[in-house]
């Protein structure tokens, strides 16, 4: 009987590291750091010869998938001591998309599933925090929504504006229990109107509808047009991993982040990264909150008033600080990292080669091979031919005098001119009739993936040094300007202000990556 299910969790693991063809990358790595001791919420793995039989036979599942799978939710269900779809002692899962070569952002990922309208009521029970329990089903069913129904975000933002406006606040941490559960019930109203049905209610449906989402997410557009771009095979498939949850939105004690080991733009050894308190992994990498620094000299450097982790959470930044230097020894290279902390209490959710800069790639190489972690043949294995590239990108004349409109945070380095474009498509339209374009939104998906290939460089008025737009700007060689929150935009109109002037489509602006700022 073929194995298409493997388990990792509670210290030990069925795969490790050297399986990343099968596991894919995210699910090798989850087993690794699971086999090191290291405190990974338990889970399995769906491996990516499953993937490669759903496309081979007409999208359907192997015969027995499903009992490995049954079997596999069982032995975490025994790990966390809890019960998928029980409305006393709910389990809660993530679904990710894995595949063995890293595509950041291109494939889908859901959380908090398992939640509905009787599990949220035992998980507020259970965490003594009915506002956590009713915040976590509405972000499940805006997620479930968007990556296994098909509907937009836009529709669940336009019900949370709405009920931001009527109450007066700003930010998703001033809503109360009963706010969210009033957005809750008008989410699932979207739902039925839009779609003729109501949001699934049975957790099995809700799993294998997420299972058949990433699956189906390999061959969606986006991951299509990065495989083209970074000669990745169609036939590799994807794995999918399924992981108890853990939660960063339980208050001001459980927080999410993002960490580089170096600095994945310039190579420096140092730890590099982002976090948010009170709030769940999708806020760091999607933009939707500008998060806070990790150390004490990364908020100062960048003049944030909001305290770093290293200052909030002193305690759990040092286990933290332990941990990923024990990961790059043993991975012999700079890691990035997603973790959570639920409660003052540190969980690792991935670790992968991080993607970095030519500049940065050679920095890392030399002084790895210089301290004797690996060999001068592996520090120019390591550095890819056609990255060097980057090296010769135009940069901007330190001397020349510069009429800076907007400041941001400098994402990825380099300069680019271009003309002001605000839809990924019209980048990608003008670039192919010899326009340089520069695109600007409020903050990039990995819908724009298109758009960002085919524009000079980039800016975002929300997100951070982690986030989508510079992540994947970074591996693309673009210049990147993000978190320019000065910056206000009307895609409608076609227009952006900031500092009292307006620019609009067409016009052209200049960025320099390196130190995060906007010109005229």
């Amino acid at each position: 009987m073929t194995k298409w299910v493997y388990g990792f969790g509670g210290g030990s693991a069925d795969g490790d590291a050297s399986m990343k063809n099968l596991l894919g990358g995210k699910g090798a790595n989850l087993a690794e750091m699971s086999s090191l001791g290291l405190p990974v919420p338990p889970g399995f793995t769906i491996t990516t010869e499953a993937c490669v039989h759903y496309y081979a036979h007409g999208q359907s599942y192997p015969a027995d998938l499903a009992e490995q799978v049954k079997a596999g939710l069982a032995k975490v269900e025994a790990g966390v001591g809890k019960t998928f779809g029980d409305p006393a002692n709910p389990l809660l899962v993530s679904v990710r998309s894995g595949a063995r070569a890293s595509m950041p952002g291109m494939m889908d990922t859901v959380l908090n599933l398992g939640l509905n309208d009787a599990t949220v009521e035992g998980l507020a029970a259970l965490s003594g925090d009915r506002r956590f329990a009713f915040d976590s089903y509405r972000r499940f069913i805006t997620m479930y929504s968007n990556v296994v129904l098909g509907l937009g975000h836009d529709h669940f933002e336009e019900v949370l504006d709405d009920h931001k406006d009527r109450l007066g606040v700003s930010v998703d941490t001033e809503l109360t229990a009963g706010d969210w559960e009033r957005v809750v019930g008008d989410y699932k109203t979207v739902v039925q109107d839009r779609l003729g049905h109501a949001f699934p209610q049975d957790v099995q449906d809700q799993l294998w509808g997420a299972i058949s989402a990433v699956f189906a997410s390999w061959m969606n557009d986006r991951a299509r047009f990065y495989r083209r771009m970074h000669d990745i095979p169609e036939s590799w498939g994807t794995a999918v991993n399924v992981q108890s949850m853990v939660f960063g939105n339980m208050g001001a004690t459980s927080a999410t982040g993002v960490a580089f080991t170096r600095n994945p733009s310039t190579g420096e050894a140092q730890l590099y990264g982002e976090f948010l308190i009170n709030a769940q992994g999708e806020d760091v990498v999607a933009g939707i909150r500008t998060p806070q620094s990790l150390t004490k000299a990364g908020r100062e450097e960048m003049g944030e008033t909001a305290p770093s982790m290293e200052e909030a959470m002193p305690h759990v930044f040092g286990q933290f600080v332990e941990t990923v230097g024990k990961l790059e020894r043993h991975y012999r290279d700079m890691q990035d990292i997603e973790f959570t902390v639920e409660q003052g209490r540190l969980w690792m959710l991935q670790t992968r080669n991080g993607k970095r800069t030519a500049k940065a790639a050679l920095k890392i190489a030399v002084e790895m091979a210089a301290d004797g972690v690996i060999s001068r043949e592996e520090a120019v294995g390591r550095v890819d031919p056609s990255a060097l590239d980057q090296l010769l990108h135009p940069t901007l004349d330190p001397e020349a005098p510069r009429e800076v409109v907007a400041q941001g945070l400098p994402a990825s380095p380099g300069a680019a001119t271009g003309k002001i474009v605000f839809d990924a498509d019209e980048a990608e339209r003008l670039s192919q009739l010899g326009d340089a374009v520069i695109l600007v939104r409020d903050e990039t998906s990995p819908e724009d993936i298109h758009g960002m290939h085919a524009a000079r460089g980039i800016v975002t008025a929300r997100g951070g040094m982690t986030s989508h737009a510079a992540v994947v700007a970074r591996g693309m060689g673009r210049p990147c300007v993000s978190g320019a929150g000065e910056i206000r935009i009307d895609e409608k109109a076609g227009t952006f202000t900031v500092r009292g002037r307006t620019f609009k489509a067409g016009e052209v602006i200049t960025i320099d990556g390196s130190r995060g700022e906007v010109m005229d």
